[in-house]
């Protein structure tokens, strides 16, 4: 069971397209698919806005991606996509799932 949750919001850079920033998201995941505690990536879009998730087996795990994940060429590619003054990121202990 998945234990800890690390949750984003965001837009997008302005001019970039939904279907490119789609595919550098694939890419993202399949690197971060292989790594310890992984359980699961979610892509969700309500207009500009954006967010995703990721579930770990442990809070550990969470901040262990959150803080090297990103040095990845796929990660950069991601990161290239958005606009940074609309970020928010969190992280979530699961208290209860079905």
């Amino acid at each position: 069971m998945p234990n800890a949750v690390f949750f984003n919001s965001y837009k997008l850079k302005s001019g970039k397209s939904a279907d490119d920033f789609k595919l550098a998201v694939a890419e993202l995941v399949k690197s971060v698919a292989v790594l310890k505690g992984f359980v699961e990536f979610k892509l969700m879009r309500d207009g500009d806005n954006w967010a995703d998730y990721t579930t770990w087996e442990t809070m550990e795990d969470a901040k262990n991606f959150a803080e090297n994940g990103g040095q990845t060429e796929a990660a950069q590619h991601f990161y290239s996509f958005l606009n940074f003054n609309t970020c928010v990121s969190r992280f979530y202990d699961v208290e209860s799932s079905k």
